[in-house]
């Protein structure tokens, strides 16, 4: 996945808000209350959608969801809190007796649901936010870490792209009889042909960057970028989601126990605070003015 400049909100807006209600939102991951979780996931699906991205957390969500899978198929069989068994699976090395609970599947569920909600904010954050742009913030702190950042995240297409050159090189010399992929060796090979490459690629830039003088330049002055409406609008939703999500911890809202019985009270707070989570992630999408790349 690498960042595309599209016409959305999000992508309109600077690097910072942008990052900073991504981040918000994967940090609404720490909650548990199935509602208040599930809002916080509406609510990336709906800032994906509003974004243009959507099928970019799709391919996000085929890899992370087996791991999400893995994670709620675990919890029941490592963990022995829980009163209600449904399952005596009796001694399994190196588990030893394995009584396997609901509340232990549900929390597992829950874990593997978190582990999803984090992932797709960051695909979010990826797809949305623009890395030169956010390079830059850093670059008033550190110029030689931010150059060296930008480097190495420009090098790894371009890494990538080597390495499907060779392959179509390699197919090219010889064809499997029964048509079948590249081999172990083959594939370390193209791994060994691909380092070697980084590494004279790095020589190159390093003489470059030394010949243009790049180790003597002094830290940036900031650039003075008036703030517009779509800026405003998602770090005002951010701070919002911040408030909420603390909001409601404080407020007893949301609470949750999972041992040793499951208890996840749904009242009028919870709605409403769930309610909240999608409408203040809703509200920065619906000002489409000035969002052309």
């Amino acid at each position: 996945m690498t960042y595309r400049r599209l016409a959305s909100p999000l992508h309109a807006t600077r690097a910072s808000a942008g990052a900073l209600f991504c981040l918000v939102l994967a940090a609404g991951a720490l909650l548990e209350h199935p509602l208040l979780l599930g809002a916080v996931a509406t609510a990336v699906l709906v800032s994906a959608a509003g974004a243009g991205v959507l099928a970019d957390l799709g391919r996000t969500a085929k890899y992370v969801v087996p791991l999400a899978i893995v994670f709620g198929l675990i919890n029941p069989l490592v963990v022995r809190e829980g009163l209600t068994v449904f399952a005596r699976l009796g001694e399994i090395p190196p588990f030893g007796q394995v009584d396997l609970t609901v509340e232990a599947l549900l929390y597992g569920v829950i874990l593997g649901a978190r582990i999803v909600v984090v992932a797709l904010a960051f695909a979010l954050f990826t797809a949305c936010v623009d890395p030169d742009e956010l390079l830059k913030l850093f670059r008033r702190v550190s110029f030689r870490s931010a150059l060296t950042a930008t480097l190495a995240t420009r090098l790894v297409p371009v890494l990538a792209r080597d390495g499907r050159r060779l392959e179509l090189a390699r197919r090219s010399r010889a064809v499997a009889p029964d048509g079948a992929g590249p081999s172990r060796a083959d594939r370390v090979v193209i791994l060994r042909a691909v380092a070697s490459g980084a590494l004279d690629r790095a020589v190159d830039v390093a003489a470059t960057l030394e010949v243009r003088g790049y180790g003597a330049t002094h830290r940036a002055r900031p650039a003075h970028r008036p703030w517009s409406r779509h800026d405003l609008a998602f770090l005002a939703a951010a701070l919002v989601l911040v408030l909420l999500f603390a909001g409601s911890a404080v407020a007893g809202i949301g609470r949750f126990e999972a041992y040793p019985l499951l208890q996840a009270p749904v009242g009028p707070g919870e709605l409403a605070v769930a309610s909240a989570i999608v409408l203040v992630s809703v509200l920065p999408f619906l000002d489409r003015r000035g969002i052309e790349p």
